[in-house]
């Protein structure tokens, strides 16, 4: 039987949306990643499945391009909320449930305000920072952003012995623009490769940012994708990741 699907990206990260509501969709880890690839399928960074939730207005799943169910992805978070406002779900404010647990979001015409889950695992070494935002991220600040091979040196970190043994990391590098500016690339595991934007990246870069030099918040982040602004209490209780969401196409497969 035919499939719709839909097409959303936020700040390039983008999504296959499957309005999954009847529990239809057969999930299958061959099935997403032919679907998320580019150039034999729609071609994605993700795919995710909108569903019913007894206690929320919906459930968000997330599945990475290869085709293995994820952990929390904020670019795609935000693309569900938009997703959802779409499909009539709600209006204006939402309240879903994600891998990593409850979210909240506004909803306007230009962005998506998405609050990020808790954040956890902060380490502090001599040349990096890692936290996990929902996703593991390691954070390194390079002078040249421009310059860093974010394929080569991202793949080398993430598949070191270290981080092997440890389930893998998202890496992140950065570059301090001015005092209230960030420039992230992020390469990304499950994509194994370097893409346009990372939200839950884009967050633990932030707060590194705020920790490491003390950078206030809200911060604006460029991304090759576009720019986001990651707003931020002290204590990282109150963390919102704030930029675009868009649809793109919608079809049939």
């Amino acid at each position: 039987m035919p499939t719709k699907f839909y097409k959303y990206q936020g700040t390039g990260n983008d999504f296959v949306m499957i309005d999954d509501r009847s529990k239809t969709f057969p999930i299958h880890q061959k099935l997403i990643e032919n679907l998320c690839h580019r150039r034999f399928g729609i071609g994605a960074d993700g795919l995710i499945l909108l569903q019913n939730d007894a206690d929320y207005d919906f459930r968000m799943v997330y599945f990475n391009a290869d085709g293995r169910e994820g952990s929390m992805c904020g670019n795609g978070g935000r693309c569900t909320v938009r997703f959802a406002e779409d499909l009539g779900v709600f209006k204006d404010s939402t309240k879903f449930i994600a891998v990593d647990g409850e979210h909240l979001a506004d909803a306007d015409s230009a962005e998506i305000h998405l609050k990020m889950g808790e954040v956890h695992s902060i380490e502090r070494h001599d040349g990096y920072d890692f936290m996990n935002t929902g996703s593991p991220h390691y954070v390194a600040y390079v002078d040249d952003i421009e310059a860093v091979d974010v394929f080569g040196e991202g793949r080398k970190i993430r598949y070191s012995d270290e981080w092997v043994k440890r389930g893998g990391t998202n890496v992140n590098f950065v570059q301090i623009v001015d005092s209230e500016t960030i420039y992230v690339r992020t390469y990304e595991r499950g994509v194994e490769d370097e893409t346009y934007s990372c939200g839950t990246g884009v967050t633990a870069c932030a707060l590194s940012a705020f920790m490491r030099h003390g950078l206030q918040s809200p911060l604006k982040v460029i991304t090759k994708g576009g720019n986001l602004r990651v707003k931020f209490d002290e204590a990282f209780k109150e963390v919102y990741l704030i930029g675009p969401a868009v649809r793109v196409f919608e079809g049939e497969f």
